[in-house]
């Protein structure tokens, strides 16, 4: 929450719009970390770095001195900012700065002496910094040594001294109440609390216990983490897993991903700080923690506000217009270092690192990128696609061909519910250039949307709204209902009326952006285009055609040229236009 920082991390990158939290996200580090690496003289120590700088990778680079791992080869194409000014380091800075002041409301200028007295008081007159928590922390636990520090609180090991966790160790969280100076701050540490609260239960999540508060301060009480973090893990190992290794630590971040996807959560600050070791053992599960900058997001709603850090923040994020994606470019960032042991965008000063997200092409050819297998590099690359539209799911990923395994269930999909919405919603004719796009998909594919339709449990071979409607009630939370992600089976109700066997289901539940990312589209596309000329295609007049888009006149000049002028039907070219579709701004952004 508030601007990122850890100790043990480069920081983050602020809100632009100065509308997140106004505590600090380190502090939330539920574990105790016993090791301490010495300075490196190549890579600095991060874990001294001030609060709102950047810092270069601590990771070594496999590529000769004085060459970055991601050099800056920029696309043919201008990227275009949804506000000025055009680079995205001044901006952040300027929100980061402000953040770590009090926010001073306006001074009416009838009232100019009020304004003095509240500013005095610290400009904290009439917040309510009462959260309905606990009071009675003092005689449940037992503080110990602290474990960690930040900005606005600080982390200490603690014991139970009384209940259910009477003798247990725990972490708590200390939030100060006197550095919530804004409305805003009051309502992340609320929000924070209600995130654990709520998705507390899967496995590889940091269990919550209870939320307590005093006068001064919120104690957050949760799960002691002592294997350390991933990221001490990482710099143990001299930066580089073997794929094997790796594996496992991905799977591990894509469940709890997904699973927290699922619930309408979008973390927006996952980097291997704010992984876990349960234990100290070889083989311990990890623990995603620190929600501090985590938000509920509802379904086809986008973001605005930019947090997250700065090596791992996705592109959309400083685009300010981002979804649950953003996750999915964090973890591919992760899987680059653990394959590596480098950073894929890396710069010596803050603005270099944004532009670095923005432009720079990850290094996919120097060591050890010749050894890693081909399923590996595919992996990374289809989740550091600067397109979020293509980018894989967490559940996508987790069937990837470098990550499958037949032994292990795969979890419910929520975007399955988004793509169903707009094909049971679609023209027939749309349907039909789907129809012919199904065709034409690979075996993977296949095997993703077979596991989806058996989590809908299928009737007869069949589902129908309520199918859809069951698997989602079966992971419901509190998160859920927080995020409205119940609201997508409103959106589903032309569903009601009919039902899909699995041939049509996978008709629906495909997406043309995930096909276009895929080394073979140009095959799937041809392929896809035989069978739409023999059952699908039709004559087709630029005005009909503009309709089936929702375009005005204003297109007919562009969408002539996907029409042939010999039969009057789509041409390849116009197939896959269509197919691809339009994509129109809209106003569907939480400004906060």
């Amino acid at each position: 929450m508030g601007h990122c920082c850890s100790k043990s991390s480069a920081v983050a990158v602020a809100n632009n719009n100065n509308s997140n939290n106004n505590h600090d996200p380190s502090t939330s580090t539920a574990a105790v970390h016993h090791s301490k690496h010495a300075p490196s003289p190549a890579a600095g120590d991060a874990r001294n770095t001030p609060s709102h700088s950047f810092t270069a990778s601590p990771f070594p680079s496999p590529l000769p001195a004085g060459v970055a791992p991601s050099p800056a080869r920029t696309p043919g194409r201008k990227f275009r900012w949804p506000l000025p000014p055009p680079s995205p380091a001044k901006p952040i800075m300027a929100a980061l700065r402000r953040r770590m002041e009090p926010k001073k409301p306006p001074i009416p200028e009838e009232n100019h002496q009020a304004v003095e007295e509240e500013e005095e008081e610290g400009g904290e007159r009439g917040l309510d910094k009462s959260f309905g928590y606990g009071k009675n922390f003092g005689a449940k636990f037992e503080l110990g040594k602290e474990v960690g520090r930040g900005h606005f609180g600080h982390t200490c090991s603690a014991k139970g001294k009384k209940g259910e966790l009477k003798g247990q160790p725990v972490a708590v969280k200390i939030i100060s109440k006197a550095k919530m100076t804004t409305a805003i701050a009051i309502e992340d540490v609320r929000r924070e609390v209600k995130i654990l609260k709520a998705l507390s239960g899967h496995k590889n999540l940091v269990k919550f216990y209870d939320a307590f508060e005093d006068a001064n301060n919120v104690y957050i009480v949760m799960e002691l983490c002592e294997g350390g973090e991933l990221l001490d893990k990482i710099l143990s190992r001299g930066g580089r897993y073997t794929e094997e290794d790796a594996k496992v630590i991905i799977v591990q971040i894509l469940s709890v991903v997904a699973y927290c996807h699922l619930q309408g959560v979008v973390h927006r600050d996952l980097k291997p700080e704010n992984f876990l070791f349960a234990t100290r053992e070889d083989d311990a599960p990890m623990r995603v923690i620190d929600f501090g900058l985590s938000d509920f997001i509802r379904p086809d709603q986008r973001l605005n506000d930019i947090v997250g850090s700065a090596y791992y923040v996705a592109p959309e994020v400083l685009h300010r217009s981002y979804s649950v994606e953003a996750d999915m470019w964090s973890i591919g960032v992760i899987t680059y270092i653990l394959l590596c042991g480098s950073r894929p965008f890396w710069a010596r000063t803050e603005s270099g690192i944004f532009r670095s997200v923005l432009r720079a092409d990850p290094n996919f050819d120097g060591a050890p990128w010749p050894t890693v297998s081909p399923e590996a590099k595919d992996f990374v690359k289809r989740l550091l696609n600067k397109d979020h539209r293509k980018r894989m799911t967490a559940v996508q990923a987790l069937t990837h061909p470098w990550l499958r395994d037949e032994r292990r269930a795969v979890p419910l999909d929520f975007v399955i519910y988004k793509l169903v919405k707009s094909y049971v919603r679609a023209t027939p004719f749309r349907r039909a250039a789907m129809k012919a796009l199904s065709k034409a998909i690979t075996e993977d594919e296949l095997y993703y949307l077979r596991a989806q339709f058996t989590l809908l449990e299928p009737k007869h071979g069949y589902v129908s709204l309520d199918n859809f409607r069951t698997a989602l009630m079966k992971y419901s939370t509190d998160a859920m209902k927080e995020s409205r992600v119940h609201d997508i089976i409103n959106m589903m109700e032309p569903l009601s009326h009919k039902k899909l066997d699995f041939e049509e289901f996978c008709v629906a539940a495909i997406s043309t952006y995930h096909l276009e990312a895929l080394e073979g589209w140009e095959k799937i596309a041809s392929t896809a285009f035989e069978y739409f000329e023999r059952e699908g295609n039709r004559v087709i007049s630029v005005e009909e055609l503009a309709q089936e888009m929702n375009l005005g006149p204003t297109s007919y000049s562009l969408l002539k040229d996907w029409i042939r002028t010999s039969d009057r039907k789509l041409s390849f070219l116009g197939y896959t236009k269509f197919l691809h579709g339009v994509t129109i701004r809209t106003s569907n952004t939480r400004h906060r």
